[in-house]
């Protein structure tokens, strides 16, 4: 331009420039994983496989593409050679990455092994000099079933009230203490896991796992909003469910522990509790959100059922399928679901005594069998409604053959329910039929017999409405509470439902199940059958006049002998059921057995009202041991025991030798009977001495008082007195008077 001067391009110095936009370069291979155990495939299958790859990724957390992927081949056999390398967009992706799909099964014959890229390189070039290690210090880690070794044998317990959480011991009234008093807060309840192991409380932002001696924390979840927790039988697992859908917002932690973007919209996850890692979510499914005659159905909880194995876990979809998924990779068991039309509901059968040894045999020997017996095989049952001019059917299934055990048509049938007896012995379907006017509604018992050959079923015709069901443990008996009250389903405010309460037992000459006997003109609502058998709670909950506890002993007058093997002579029949006492608890709105079956809880929530809240413990004959009255009192559960680890035969042995084990705490009660008389004693005698010296100390007051007064009357007759009287004119006034 005119009037500038132009200097030397090459003069300019564009150094700050340079600097403020280069791009550094990564040429390591931090971000380059190789994964190893890729199954062997030719071209034309090429496409859909790194597909699935990316997709079992993407639910680890780690999104990649397939671009993303390089996959060596063999040209001399025209397949791929097994392993492939994975490039990421940096080091911690790629690290994430390692953590999540390292051993991780991609199928039935495949488990990914990956590494990063650069460790292949180390260890090609390591040098091969063996250098001792250096021994690290050992730290013990907590036990997490420390409780059970205590020496009085006391079970613990939780109470939460407001917002705080304590845990105590219970036994003889002098056992009775605080165990610990934690300083969780923010959470919407607790509980316990089924073997006592772990303490679940849930939070706004998951749920937290306590355990060992300290209660330290063990594990989290993280299920934003979770409402409902279920743990698996063998406590491997556990599942979540939130009314508020997943949703995985942009810079959201990625990694086996939290959801990822596949997640989105579900409302169900499963984890592993041992790794605390994501396995995998579900939907709620549509069938739930969608009305039936006008009236929206609750979603069932559990939603997923777990095998008593912990191998399996299923659920119904959409009535149309039972969906199995075996653990723990989550996938489809046999890659199919079980087609039922129609399916409304299944249980699985819990393992018995007997099967649960095998099962710890067959998984502690690692083959699935030892001594030439394989574990034993899981079973499930399942019913269908009526459809067209299909009747109503139960089928009995084993799993994971698939194969059909027994099949029972069922007629004029509205609704079914499941119950197993603890050990598997016995199926009982409450069947609730309508006439063929469907104005009325009676109910029949479907007792099968699975440990027979064939699974014969016994049916228990009733009249009435069966409102609550329950079988003793390990036992050949069942209670029912029945009612024919025309206020039942229209019950409003102050109307109590009268019932019946009916206990039926096997009677084996007959291979029936025989009435023992009826109580009629009750309140009872709730059966509560003692862990150990023989006692039963009949309770009246969840009414706002009536909170009747009644306890009764269906073995009065029989020996344990006789009744463990199931022999009951014709004229005892019925006559052993006792009353043992009655109670009241206002209110009540939970009743609980310990583990020993030696003790009730029964507790009334601030959740169902605010009257009154509190808990109580009594007996197994009805005496209140204690009670307390707590504002703001939610919770009150037992903490469960694991199954014991002695065998029948020690079992027997103990039984056998109870008077010798007996004497020691006979001896242990009688030192604390006398410590307790001493205690006593000295405190009394103390007391005696404190009074003594108390009428001593008044005896010498009273003494100098005496003292004192004699002294000051002997002063006062030693003195005359003269009195003087001494008068003063004040004012003189002169008054003249008028004549």
């Amino acid at each position: 331009m005119p009037g500038t001067t132009t200097d030397n391009i090459d003069d300019i110095d564009y150094s700050d420039i340079e600097a403020k936009y280069r791009v550094e370069y990564d040429d390591s291979f931090d971000n380059t994983l190789i994964v190893d155990n890729i199954p062997l495939i030719d071209k034309s299958k090429l496409e859909k496989l790194l597909v699935k790859i990316c997709k079992e990724f993407s639910r680890k957390g780690a999104s990649i593409k397939p671009d993303d992927i390089v996959m060596p081949w063999d040209d001399s056999t025209g397949k791929n050679k097994g392993y492939l390398f994975i490039d990421f967009r940096n080091a911690d992706e790629a690290n994430l990455a390692l953590t999540a799909m390292n051993n991780h099964p991609f199928d039935s014959k495949h488990t990914f092994n990956v590494n990063r890229f650069t460790d292949v390189e180390k260890y090609a070039e390591m040098d091969e000099t063996y250098v001792e290690p250096e021994n690290e210090e050992f730290i013990p880690r907590e036990h997490l079933r420390s409780w059970l070794a205590d020496p009085q044998g006391r079970d613990q317990y939780v109470i939460y009230r407001a917002e705080e959480v304590e845990i105590h011991w219970h036994g003889k009234p002098s056992q009775c203490e605080l165990a610990h008093k934690p300083g969780w807060g923010g959470f919407l309840y607790v509980a316990w896991s089924p073997l006592g192991t772990y303490m679940a409380t849930l939070h706004k932002q998951g749920v937290r796992l306590w355990g060992g001696e300290n209660w330290s924390p063990q594990q989290r979840f993280a299920h934003p909003f979770v409402k409902l927790i279920d743990f698996s039988p063998c406590e491997q697992h556990l599942v979540t469910w939130s009314n508020e859908p997943i949703h995985v917002p942009e810079g959201a932690l990625q990694g086996p522990q939290y959801f990822s973007p596949e997640d989105e919209g579900n409302n169900i996850a499963v984890w592993d509790i041992r790794t605390g890692h994501l396995l995998r979510t579900f939907s709620t499914g549509p069938e739930h959100d969608t009305p039936v005659n006008g009236v929206k159905r609750q979603m069932q909880w559990p939603a997923l059922k777990w095998s008593p194995d912990d191998k399996f876990v299923a659920r119904v979809t959409s009535g149309q399928m039972i969906s199995a998924y075996e653990l723990p990779g989550m996938g489809l068991h046999g890659k199919k679901s079980l087609k039922i039309d129609g399916v409304v509901d299944f249980e699985w059968c819990p393992f018995s005594d007997k099967d649960r040894d095998e099962f710890e045999k067959a998984t502690t020997n690692g083959t699935g069998s030892k001594g030439g017996k394989k574990a034993p095989e899981n079973m499930l049952v399942y019913w269908t409604p009526e459809v067209s001019n299909q009747p109503a059917r139960v089928t009995l299934l084993s799993f994971p053959s698939r194969t059909i055990l027994r099949q029972k048509n069922l007629f004029n049938v509205s609704e079914c329910k499941l119950y197993w007896q603890n050990q598997g012995d016995f199926l009982c379907v409450k069947v609730d039929r309508h006439t063929k006017t469907k104005k009325s509604i009676f109910c029949n018992l479907e007792i099968f017999r699975v440990r027979e050959k064939d699974f014969p079923v016994e049916v228990v015709e009733l009249k009435d409405t069966v409102t609550d069901f329950s079988w003793e443990p390990k036992g050949e008996r069942f209670a029912i509470v029945s009612t024919s009250d025309p206020n039942l389903g229209n019950s409003g405010a102050g109307i109590t439902i009268k019932t019946d309460v009916s206990f039926y037992q096997l009677d084996h000459g007959k291979n029936d199940f025989k009435l023992l006997k009826t109580l009629t003109n009750r309140t009872s609502n709730a059966i509560r059958w003692s862990p150990r058998g023989r006692h039963v709670v009949l309770a009246t909950v969840g009414s706002s006049t009536k909170s009747e506890l009644e306890f009764w002993d269906l073995d009065f007058n029989r020996e344990d002998a006789a009744r463990g093997e199931g022999q009951v002579a014709k004229e005892d029949w019925g006559n052993s059921i006792q009353h043992l006492g009655t109670a009241d608890h206002y209110g009540v709105t939970d009743v609980e057995w310990d583990p020993s079956g030696r003790y009730l809880a029964t507790s009334a929530s601030a959740w169902t009202h605010t009257l009154e809240n509190g808990y109580a413990i009594w007996d197994f004959r009805g005496q209140e041991l204690m009670k307390q009255i707590q504002d703001r009192f939610k919770q009150f559960i037992w903490r469960p025991r694991p199954r014991t680890l002695l065998t029948k035969e020690q079992q027997k042995q103990i039984r056998k030798n109870l008077r010798e084990y007996s004497r020691a705490f006979d001896e242990e009660d009688q030192r604390e009977s006398e410590t307790v008389n001493t205690e006593q004693l000295a405190l009394r005698r103390r007391l005696v001495d404190e009074w003594n010296a108390w009428r001593a100390r008044c005896k010498k007051d009273l003494a100098e008082q005496r003292l004192e007064k004699s002294q000051d009357l002997e002063s006062e007759e030693d003195k005359e007195e003269i009195e003087v009287w001494v008068e003063d004119v004040i004012e003189t006034i002169e008054e003249e008077v008028a004549e």
